[in-house]
């Protein structure tokens, strides 16, 4: 049998995908744009694609208790991740940027509902798996690693306590010009919390076969180095470390 000929019959391997999943405010996101820019690779904010599904319900008039059009509107998210030249994550929703928008605790609040409706996440399940391409991806979020990619070469869970996480996102909220109560942002990720670990489809917990890192007391760069070793042990991810 020619080469050729074998190329044609053996299916394509599956672009490589390494999951980073945990609870909001983990700092599983500065990690996964982090090695996706070091490895190459595309990234996927699946946090993002709930918020901007709530965003979407909102320009289009759709409630967020209508899991009908939500469903509809999930399906057909026009939604592009993007890089600036100096590095910054860029998210287009129909055209706009909205990277700004879509990370006020109004829409964190809307993402955290929709997510919790079956048909909404059967909508978008297919929309993620659509992120992963060659040389290959990193994705961050919830489910990642238990539902839209179990077969990911590597899965971390990043963890924390709600104080810490609560007061990462007060920080971060106060940088970027928004009001912000510290203890109200604690009750509200301890209520998050809660919400995506008690429902009923794809809670948030890690995969059997991944690796928990608890980042409560760790800087990024910390976790970043605990995470590359992990990467370290794995051939076809090693190589491409720059």
């Amino acid at each position: 049998m020619s080469a050729e000929f074998e190329r044609v019959l053996m299916p394509r391997s599956p672009a490589p995908v390494l999951a980073i999943d945990g609870p909001s405010g983990s700092g599983k996101g500065t990690i996964a744009h982090r090695l996706a820019a070091l490895l190459g690779f595309h990234v996927l904010d699946s946090g993002s694609l709930y918020r901007l599904l709530a965003l979407a319900a909102q320009h289009h008039g759709v409630g967020l208790d209508n899991e009908p059009a939500l469903q509809v509107l999930a399906g057909h998210l026009d939604v592009q991740f993007q890089q600036s030249p100096a590095g910054q994550a860029v998210i287009i929703l129909e055209g706009e940027d909205v990277t700004t928008e879509i990370r006020s605790e109004e829409m964190g609040k809307a993402a955290s509902m929709v997510a919790a409706l079956p048909a909404v996440r059967a909508g978008l399940l297919q929309r993620q798996q659509a992120f992963r391409e060659a040389p290959g991806l990193v994705a961050d979020g919830r489910d990642m690693g238990t539902v839209v990619f179990p077969d990911a070469c590597l899965k971390i869970f990043l963890t924390a306590t709600a104080e810490a996480r609560a007061e990462r996102r007060y920080r971060q909220l106060l940088e970027k010009g928004f009001s912000a109560s510290l203890p109200a942002l604690v009750e509200d990720i301890r209520a998050r919390d809660d919400r995506d670990i008690n429902r009923a489809i794809a809670p948030l917990k890690p995969a059997d076969d991944a690796i928990v890192l608890d980042s409560t007391r760790l800087g990024i760069d910390e976790v970043m180095a605990r995470v590359l070793r992990e990467i370290e042990q794995i051939p076809e991810l090693k190589r491409l470390l720059k």
